[in-house]
């Protein structure tokens, strides 16, 4: 069997080996001659996945390490009888913090207090039901948007797009989709971003053409808006320069670039494509993600609580588990490059993404809290024992 797989998806070569001979190639380097013979095609969301690509050749399975399924044409997949696989949910946690800190960082940014204020989650699925869940942690009431799901289970906590917008904070964690009811293509448009409360912060970690780009551009340059905090860009990687420079954070699409995630998509890809081919899984991930230190050499990080009210600790905290401002420094960076350089130095700090654990992975340990401030933090997953 011949696998062709996406070269930055984390064991990739250790994983799929034993169904047969692999093939490892850039995203944007797979092409139909790079795949005419292979059996099984393994991809990320650069990727685009149709007629175009697959017409001719020998793919028989097709899967993707993500979440997001846009990049894939499943009708054409599902006319031929081809397998598919996606990596559902596997990143979803890795996004959740991404957002958890994202709000404390802008709220460190721009002098504001989170206690009290409200976080509109447009999309409560996955990622934004974990947001949900952990957000009170922070002191902040959520607000919840998502047709599909009111429509559902009819519960009346579900409040309308209106409703949602006038929330402090404003997060999306929607799929992109183009046609029916709940088509979410520039979701988040003019006529919603003129109805956006003045001070509101939007934040989208979802797919950067759920934001009408040029009109968030335009709203944040009138100063109508808070702010903005973009993981996700309309056209990748050769996004809008001038929106960077106007965002109160810019990443290069990399909210759920967590080690955990990334491996844990490679596993549900992996078993998915051993389930289409009738053989049994062989290879098990490691117990540490790559890059990560020999087991039991994790730094033991060591936080004081006394005289810090809640807000800065868990800042404190969670920039020192992620540090999300230089990501954002690493992004404006390509900033200072020639503009015809720009994406591909976009795609290299995707590429070369250093390592970052989830919270729950790095051993903590506070002095002068109490119970109720461990507890709020364990609600954000980071785990506490004594000194």
């Amino acid at each position: 069997m011949q696998v062709v797989v996406d070269e930055n998806i984390p064991f990739a070569r250790e994983a799929f080996s034993h169904l047969g001979s692999v093939t490892l190639l850039p995203g944007r380097a797979i092409t139909r001659e790079t795949i005419r013979k292979a059996h099984a095609l393994i991809v990320r969301s650069v990727t685009k996945v149709d007629a175009a690509l697959l017409t001719d050749t020998d793919v028989q399975f097709v899967g993707t390490a993500t979440t997001g399924v846009e990049h894939i044409d499943r009708e054409y997949l599902a006319a031929r009888n081809l397998g598919f696989a996606a990596a559902l949910g596997c990143n979803a946690n890795a996004v959740a913090e991404y957002v958890l800190t994202a709000l404390l960082v802008t709220a460190r940014t721009k002098g504001l207090s989170l206690s009290g204020k409200t976080l509109g989650i447009i999309g409560a699925g996955r990622i934004g039901g974990i947001v949900a869940a952990k957000a009170p942690a922070l002191g902040m009431k959520t607000l919840l948007h998502d047709p599909p799901l009111a429509r559902a289970t009819g519960e009346p906590r579900y409040r309308s797009l209106a409703e949602t917008l006038q929330a402090d904070f404003i997060t999306l964690h929607v799929p992109l989709t183009y046609d029916g009811p709940d088509a979410t293509f520039h979701l988040i448009g003019a006529d919603e971003l003129a109805h956006i409360t003045p001070s509101a912060i939007l934040i989208n970690t979802a797919r950067g053409e759920v934001v009408d780009n040029a009109v968030l551009l335009e709203t944040l340059t009138k100063g109508t808006i808070g702010g903005a905090v973009l993981d996700v860009w309309e056209r990748e990687p050769a996004i809008n320069w001038d929106l960077l420079n106007r965002v109160t954070l810019g990443t290069p699409h990399v909210a759920g670039y967590s080690s955990d995630g990334k491996i844990n998509g490679t596993v549900m890809v992996y078993h998915a494509c051993c389930g289409f081919w009738g053989i049994e899984p062989a290879w098990v991930p490691p117990s540490d993600p790559p890059a990560a230190p020999a087991p039991g050499s994790l730094p033991h990080l060591q936080f004081d609580a006394t005289g810090k009210d809640f807000q800065t600790l868990a800042h404190d905290i969670l920039t020192t588990l992620y540090d999300l401002p230089a990501d954002h420094a690493r992004m404006r960076d390509l900033l200072a490059l020639p503009e015809p350089l720009r994406p591909q130095a976009f795609d290299r700090l995707r590429r070369d993404y250093p390592h970052r654990r989830e919270f729950a992975g790095s051993p903590i340990s506070i002095t002068g809290g109490d119970q109720h401030l461990l507890t709020r933090l364990q609600t954000l997953e980071i785990h506490t024992d004594e000194p």
